[in-house]
C-alpha cells in the first residue's frame, strides 16, 4: 500500500475556467522560486498551480513516514482532488524539473487517465548516480534539512526503466543543453522509451531551465499541451491584435476632430456595432474627454430611433454597468 505524502498547492495565475497545468520543483527549490517566471508566460492559457515538496518552500506539514516518488504522486493527486468541484476527479497538464519529472513518471504509471499531457524536465527513468548533494552555502530557506533529506532518499529509490513503454500519454523531455547533472543522454532514454515521446534541448540552460529560459520553457509546455497549430493561431491573433491597436492609434491622432467629438463618434460607432465590450472601455475615456452622462444618454436615445431599441438596450446595459463603477449616475 502507497503511504501518501502531503504535498502543498501554490497558486501562480490563470483562471479557474482555464485548462490546469500543475507545476512541480526539483530538490531544493520551491514551487515559487522555480516556476514563477515561466508563469507569467503560462498564465495566460492555463489555470497555473504548483505544488512544493516536503520541507520546502511553503510546505511545512510534519513528515510521519518515509517519503518516496509514488507516495509523492498520491499528494500531487489529492491536491488536484481537493481543486475539484465535480464528482469527476479533475484532470491536468503537468510539468514538473527534477524530482518532480520523477513524480510525473510516477502520475503517468499509476494515474495515466488524470494526466492530459506531460513536459518533463531534466529527469531520467531512474535517479542520477551519484545523488547530488545538498550545497554547504545553501541559506535560500527553500527547504530545510529534514525536507530536503526525506526527499533525497526518495529519488534514490527511484527507477522506472522497465516500465516506460507502458505510458502512453503524450511525453515531452526538456534538457538543459548545459545540465551537467543529468546528461541528454538519459533523458533520450525516457523520450525513446514511452510510447508517444519527444525530447526538446533549450540552449544556454541548465538543471533549472524554467529559471534559465522561463519564456522558451513556456512556449514548449504550451504547445505540447495544445499543438504548434494552436501556438500559431494564438501568435497570429496577437499580431492582428497589435496591427489593429497601431491602425487605432494612428486615427485617433488625425487632427480633424477634437478629443470630445471623437469619443461620441466612437461610442455612436461600437453602439451601432454591437461592440459592447468595447463600449464598455471607452466610456471611461470619454469621460475623460469631457463627454457628460447625459451624452451618453442622448447618444443612447438616438441610436434607438435610428438602430432599434434592441440595439440601445444591449448597449444601455453596458454603460449602465460601467457608469456603476465608476461611481457615475
Amino acid at each position: 500500500m502507497i503511504t501518501r505524502t502531503p504535498v502543498s498547492a501554490v497558486r501562480l495565475g490563470g483562471r479557474p475556467d482555464q485548462p490546469l497545468l500543475l507545476l512541480g520543483p526539483d530538490l531544493g527549490t520551491s514551487a515559487q522560486a522555480l516556476w514563477a517566471a515561466a508563469a507569467v508566460h503560462l498564465a495566460e492559457h492555463f489555470q497555473v498551480v504548483a505544488w512544493d515538496l516536503p520541507g520546502h518552500g511553503t510546505n511545512r506539514t510534519p513528515l510521519e513516514a518515509p517519503v518516496t516518488v509514488a507516495g509523492l504522486a498520491a499528494g500531487v493527486l489529492e491536491a488536484v482532488d481537493a481543486m475539484g468541484r465535480g464528482l469527476q476527479p479533475p484532470t491536468f497538464h503537468y510539468a514538473g524539473a527534477g524530482v518532480a519529472a520523477a513524480v510525473g513518471l510516477q502520475l503517468l504509471l499509476d494515474a495515466p487517465a488524470r494526466v492530459e499531457s506531460a513536459s518533463l524536465l531534466g529527469a531520467g527513468a531512474v535517479a542520477p548516480d551519484p545523488l547530488p548533494e545538498r550545497p554547504a552555502a545553501d541559506a535560500d530557506a527553500d527547504a530545510d534539512d529534514e525536507g530536503y533529506a526525506a526527499v533525497r532518499a526518495a529519488l534514490a529509490g527511484f527507477d522506472v526503466r522497465r516500465r516506460l513503454g507502458r505510458i502512453a500519454t503524450p511525453v515531452l523531455v526538456v534538457a538543459g543543453a548545459d545540465d551537467a547533472t543529468t546528461p541528454v543522454a538519459s533523458l533520450r532514454e525516457v523520450a525513446d522509451g514511452v510510447q508517444d515521446g519527444r525530447l526538446e534541448v533549450v540552449a544556454g540552460a541548465g538543471r533549472l531551465a524554467p529559471v534559465d529560459a522561463p519564456a522558451e520553457v513556456a512556449r514548449l509546455v504550451r504547445e505540447h499541451a495544445f499543438g504548434p497549430a494552436a501556438t500559431a493561431l494564438e501568435d497570429m491573433t496577437t499580431r492582428f491584435e497589435a496591427a489593429v491597436a497601431d491602425v487605432w492609434g494612428a486615427v485617433a491622432s488625425r487632427p480633424g476632430l477634437d478629443p470630445r467629438s471623437r469619443s461620441l463618434v466612437t461610442l455612436t460607432a461600437l453602439v451601432v456595432g454591437g461592440h459592447h465590450d468595447r463600449l464598455a472601455q471607452e466610456v471611461p475615456l470619454a469621460l475623460e474627454q469631457g463627454v457628460g452622462v447625459e451624452e451618453i444618454t442622448e447618444l443612447l436615445v438616438q441610436a434607438a430611433v435610428l438602430c432599434g431599441v434592441p440595439a440601445a438596450e444591449a448597449a444601455l446595459r453596458a454603460v449602465r454597468a460601467t457608469l456603476a463603477e465608476l461611481g457615475e449616475g
